[in-house]
């Protein structure tokens, strides 16, 4: 298999397509429910849901990858995915919510780390893999633009009490994918493995450790900003549930133009040095988005229109980071490495939602901003230290 053959370029990107509109709808789920009297700490603990099944399953996955292949195991995950997301507007309950999204979690712990997988047997120069990823990975933005723009009409429409059928389009999506792969051939790495879990040593040296440090920063980041950006619009901006989704839809427009952008020209740049200027781009664009909420506090609503553009500079950090890390790993191990950056990130996700709840939760919503800067600027220190020190052989 090759990934630059359009018959599996196509599915992977609707791989991630899938999974972007099913994770990402936790601000509309949030922004729907909140006026359903459910707390924002309760909602706050929902991320967890997602988020803890991916670290737990994720070590396991990789056995069970290595035993059916990555393009049965992927096709499981989205039949799964599909299926669940067909049911879901027939259930009224709030639990289904959290037994729903623990099973999304679980199918993109295995999508991830199939799609890290193909991605990775088939490059092995740095920068086209960054090329790659970025391509790749582009559609995941497509997939939180699609999700808040499509609930966001359904929602204001005159049919919006039923907006929890605008899942059935994601299961259609799911089977569609499955009906590609089924149809396409996949190249299986040679090896298997028969271990319950993975080995992993070597993954304890000073590189990985500031690695996944980063990764858990730039996710952390992430998730501010697509599962609580809706409620900040519509609780401290005080606009309507479909300007809020709208709005934020264009902050996943710009992250796609980045990382689009990124996909065509990162071959030119050194990838450090690329990763550095979008960090204080970030950063500029935050202070500027602070000094307005802190001086300017009767014209708020520019913030509308500032907070998109730091998704221009934040999209490619994380495929970036990724495909430089990948580029050293040994294609035996990349499916453990893939597993390990998964649990980093579900783990970073779910703390994320929950101390960010507390803002909404004790109306400090002022600091919003301020929160993410510093989770900007420890990313901006830990990358610098991790760039100088794997500029040697891991």
């Amino acid at each position: 298999m090759s990934v630059k053959q359009p018959n599996i370029s196509l599915p992977l990107k609707l791989t991630f397509l899938v999974f972007s509109m099913v994770l990402n709808c936790m601000g509309i789920v949030i922004l729907q429910l909140s006026e359903q009297n459910i707390t924002y700490d309760k909602l706050g603990f929902l991320e967890s849901f997602k988020d803890i099944p991916i670290a737990i399953f994720s070590l396991f996955a990789v056995n069970f990858i290595s035993r059916f292949g990555t393009k049965k195991s992927l096709i499981f995950a989205l039949m799964l995915v599909g299926t669940c997301s067909l049911f879901l507007p027939f259930v009224e309950v709030f639990w289904f919510f959290k037994l729903w999204f623990a099973i999304i979690g679980t199918c993109f712990a295995i999508g991830k780390i199939c799609v890290y997988g193909i991605i990775r047997n088939n490059m092995t120069e740095e920068k086209s893999l960054a090329k790659t990823m970025n391509s790749v990975e582009a559609s995941f933005m497509i997939g939180i633009f699609v999700v808040n723009t499509g609930f966001g009409w359904l929602i204001s429409s005159q049919f919006g009490e039923y907006w929890k059928f605008g899942f059935m389009s994601i299961s259609l999506i799911s089977f569609f994918t499955v009906f590609l792969f089924v149809r396409t051939k996949v190249a299986e790495p040679e090896s298997k493995n028969t271990k319950v879990l993975p080995d992993l040593s070597g993954f304890g040296k000073l590189p990985f450790i500031l690695f996944f440090a980063v990764s858990f920063f730039i996710i952390f980041i992430e998730q501010s900003f697509s599962s609580w950006l809706p409620a900040f619009y519509k609780d401290h901006l005080k606009v309507n549930s479909f300007f809020a989704l709208q709005a934020s839809s264009f902050l996943a427009l710009f992250s796609f133009t980045g990382r689009a952008i990124t996909s065509k020209i990162i071959h030119k740049f050194s990838l450090s040095r690329y990763f550095m200027m979008c960090l204080f781009m970030i950063i500029f664009l935050l202070v500027v988005i602070s000094v307005i909420q802190f001086n300017f506090t009767e014209n708020p609503k520019v913030l509308l229109f500032l907070f998109p553009v730091i998704g221009l500079f934040l999209s490619p950090l994380y495929p970036v980071i990724n495909s430089k890390m990948i580029a050293k790993i040994d294609k035996d191990k990349i499916n453990t490495f893939t597993s390990l950056i998964v649990i980093v990130s579900s783990v970073s996700s779910s703390l994320n939602s929950m101390t960010i709840s507390l803002l909404f939760k004790n109306q400090i919503l002022t600091y919003y901003s301020l929160y993410i800067l510093g989770a900007v600027i420890m990313v901006s220190v830990l990358a610098y230290s991790y760039f100088k020190i794997s500029m040697n052989k891991i």
